[in-house]
């Protein structure tokens, strides 16, 4: 009896190490993490990006953008703020960011008012989580407690940016399985993609749609047809609105567009082409407010994904290099 009690005894410890192991990484980020070492983060972040989304509206959904692009990349790391060293070639070049990921100035911004506040403390890791919620709150989204407690990689990868980015034509299937492998279900994907209800793309990426296919809506393709030209690079930088109704508010007629067969991207519209998500897209056109608490579950569960904490990286003192 005692040996089987000592034995049980032993699995139990032995199940609670498993547990503490595979789940602390996550435990390690709170809401209130910088509540004592820096009781202003919160202000000092907000009162930046509003400046700069003031200043130019598109600011907010580039903002958006970085947290995406840096959590999809190794994990939550504020790898994508780094600029090239002798010893790796980053994140910034990619071609998903090149010519395209935008908004760092700001984020130096932000930095620099935290630092002059709480010195050597918060991570740009952190301070790119912050902004993204700040930056969908002001345009007119929900808002969130922001998990905090993430520490900055010293390195990044170009490569992994090229492989862990889902490009603007990916198929159905290609980014279900991407946003799966990152612990993200196919409703996270939906949900995610929403965030295109702001910010605007280049005609680059969404030329080949506008020209070639057929689930389109044909005045809708007339009309990006005047800002981009068929030829490839004759206004390849030239923008559209991702959501041509309201691009600078944050609501769910990204949706009601994709339902129209108004989606700027590829990406876009597939999660509207007789799929397994068309169900979703519908329900979020329909229901605003089931977006918005979607939206924030994934977003929460985004920002999960693979944090350094405890004494894994460091705290940039800038975030574009290593100390």
């Amino acid at each position: 009896m005692a040996s089987s009690f000592s034995r049980f005894s032993q699995t139990l410890l032995l199940l609670v190490v498993f547990w503490g192991i595979t789940s602390s990484s996550n435990a390690q980020l709170s809401t209130d993490y910088y509540s004592k070492s820096c009781p202003n983060l919160f202000s000092t972040v907000k009162f930046t990006v509003h400046s700069a989304i003031m200043n130019e509206a598109r600011m907010g959904a580039s903002l958006l953008r970085l947290f995406f692009h840096d959590c999809f990349v190794n994990g939550c790391d504020g790898s994508l703020l780094l600029d090239d060293t002798s010893s790796f070639t980053g994140e910034k070049n990619a071609v998903p960011n090149r010519n395209s990921a935008r908004g760092f100035d700001v984020i130096d911004d932000i930095k620099s008012a935290v630092e002059s506040v709480c010195p050597g403390v918060v991570s740009c890791a952190d301070i790119l989580a912050i902004a993204a919620r700040d930056s969908v709150k002001i345009l007119g989204g929900p808002n969130w407690d922001v998990k905090l407690g993430r520490r900055d990689a010293r390195s990044a990868s170009q490569a992994a940016a090229n492989n862990g980015i889902p490009a603007p034509t990916s198929n159905l299937n290609r980014l279900i399985s991407r946003f799966n492998a990152l612990g993200l279900s196919t409703r996270d994907l939906v949900a995610l993609s929403g965030a295109h209800t702001i910010g605007q793309a280049r005609c680059t990426s969404f030329r080949a749609r506008i020209y070639n296919e057929s689930n389109i809506d044909l005045s809708f393709a007339k009309t990006k047809q005047s800002n981009c030209p068929r030829s490839s690079g004759s206004g390849d930088n030239n923008l559209s609105p991702l959501d041509i109704q309201t691009p600078t508010y944050f609501d769910n007629k990204y949706f009601n567009n994709l339902i129209g067969k108004r989606g700027l991207l590829h990406s876009d519209q597939e999660l509207f082409n007789g799929g397994s998500t068309d169900s979703i897209v519908r329900a979020y056109s329909k229901n605003p407010s089931s977006f918005s608490s979607d939206f924030v579950t994934a977003m929460i569960k985004m920002g999960d994904i693979s944090p350094l904490t405890g004494s894994k990286g460091e705290i940039r003192k800038n975030c574009r290099r290593v100390n």
